[in-house]
């Protein structure tokens, strides 16, 4: 068993993949192998830090840049978009959420037109991968009585504005969102790890190593990559992006 994780993680290796260090165990006490993930350590890949993003909507200090991680206050609502547009890309980032119900997300091939008419507190067209804390859920319940059907806080994608997508099932009742098919997220101050691949008009999300959401018939399939700021401060770091043809 030994040498056929080491042969794994040595092929996963080649592929610019990094393996777990925690094992993930069954109820029964079995060993699975590690879930792998992409890394952005192979060739092609780029790292993003602030050269690579220009402030749209948000204040002086929303956004700051320590070295090798992207700091964000929350406040105001906003984004911060790519110096320049993008067709077909991978994309790997890690985040977590400094508060319990945290929002903010990753914004894929956002418009010219939504980025240039936003005012404070607005948020651009096009697909956003949500990045949500699990508390929100939870302020959900108790300020509504009700279970969130309409959203989760494991990995949805969904169109914003005039953007359009065919997700990916399981679907949201309302049919715009994907939802998650596993729940993966780790919670408040925890490291999370997002692997995105946007190519031809198809956005999938693999969540913590595995792929959990997506859609297809992304209209449109072209335009700027933004980090959101929602009210809730968040870290990001290790952000790196390959550009495909």
């Amino acid at each position: 068993m030994k040498v056929l994780r080491l042969f794994f993680a040595f092929l996963v290796t080649i592929h610019g993949l990094s393996v777990l260090q925690a094992e993930e165990k069954t109820t029964q006490g079995a060993t699975l192998a590690p879930a792998a993930l992409i890394d952005g350590s192979a060739p092609g890949w780029q790292a993003w830090h602030k050269d690579n993003f220009v402030n749209v909507n948000c204040a002086d200090d929303t956004w700051s840049w320590p070295d090798g991680e992207i700091h964000c206050t929350g406040k105001p609502v906003g984004v911060i978009r790519s110096t320049k547009p993008l067709t077909n890309f991978e994309l790997v980032v890690e985040w977590r959420h400094l508060k319990s119900a945290g929002n903010s997300g990753v914004f894929l091939w956002a418009t010219e037109e939504s980025l240039s008419a936003l005012k404070p507190g607005g948020l651009p067209a096009g697909i956003e991968v949500q990045v949500l804390d699990h508390g929100y859920s939870e302020n959900y319940r108790k300020q509504t009585g009700k279970e969130p059907d309409w959203f989760t806080t494991n990995g949805d994608v969904f169109p914003t504005g005039s953007a359009k997508m065919t997700p990916f099932p399981p679907v949201s009742p309302q049919g715009d969102r994907s939802f998650p098919r596993k729940n993966l997220s780790r919670g408040v101050g925890e490291w999370n790890h997002y692997y995105i691949r946007a190519i031809n008009g198809e956005v999938r999300l693999w969540v913590n190593g595995e792929e959990v959401s997506g859609g297809t018939g992304c209209k449109p399939a072209s335009g700027y990559l933004c980090l959101e700021s929602e009210g809730s401060p968040i870290e990001f770091r290790n952000l790196k992006v390959r550009e495909l043809p």
